[in-house]
């Protein structure tokens, strides 16, 4: 039913698609499609604005306008349903995708050439496991357990030189983009992996561009759904691949 009523817009010109009102808006109303935020249902958006102030590009405001009228039984059928099926995650059993098949690497065998001051030396991968990707790690994934957990922005191991050096040696990794993944699916597993696997300790790494900072976001939500206080640390890297920026998250 139609009703005239206060309801979320989004200029989109402003969004820059960081995904934080997607972490803020509890009715689950917001997405990122196409690398832009969109109001997914208008029976999903009660028009209270929590998401406004999460805004770092001030792309939310709240109108009034004719929109279809709050319902919130559909917004528990939606919540349930993102829950218990994400399509992206299909793939995550054996039977399905070969790729997504746990595998315990050396971390020995995998050389391959660095380049500084104009001279070749060899460098070892640092990788321990398969797969990597955030989507397909299951949370029940034995290298998670008791980990020293590394949460990657897929672009910085591209942009960061020394990522197997400097970051991933040692630690069990996951990787994802923040701008183009479904930000609460994420989350969901972050918390489900925070439960059960006993992490010590997260190193989150991002690029420093706006899209990316909502990766801590959701490790932070992850944390705060499960319950636990883990050690964070967030670094942000530049395009020409230098550390700009190490700060320490309680």
């Amino acid at each position: 039913m139609k009703v005239k009523r206060k309801i979320v817009e989004i200029d989109e010109e402003r969004c820059n698609g960081c995904g934080q009102c997607v972490l803020s808006c509890a009715e689950g109303a917001i997405k990122i499609v196409d690398g832009k935020a969109r109001l997914i249902s208008d029976q999903y958006c009660d028009g209270l604005g929590a998401c406004l102030g999460e805004c770092p590009q001030d792309a939310l405001r709240i109108i009034e306008r004719e929109a279809d009228d709050f319902d919130e039984q559909a917004v528990d059928k939606h919540l349930q349903g993102s829950a218990q099926h994400h399509p992206s995650e299909a793939a995550t059993s054996p039977a399905g995708c070969p790729s997504a098949q746990t595998r315990i690497l050396s971390g020995q065998k995998h050389q391959f050439p660095a380049y500084a001051a104009g001279k070749d030396t060899a460098q070892q991968s640092a990788l321990a496991h398969w797969p990597v990707q955030i989507r397909l790690v299951q949370p029940g994934a034995a290298f998670l357990k008791n980990a020293d957990l590394l949460v990657a922005a897929d672009c910085t191991p591209v942009a960061y030189p020394h990522f197997h050096r400097d970051f991933l040696k040692g630690k069990a990794v996951m990787i994802g983009c923040p701008k183009f993944d479904d930000a609460a699916s994420y989350k969901e597993k972050f918390a489900q992996i925070f439960k059960t696997a006993g992490i010590k300790s997260v190193t989150v790494v991002v690029m420093e561009v706006p899209c990316c900072q909502g990766l801590p976001l959701v490790v932070k939500g992850g944390m705060e759904q499960a319950g636990v206080k883990i050690p964070m640390e967030k670094v942000v890297v530049s395009a020409e691949g230098e550390i700009l920026q190490r700060d320490q998250i309680a």
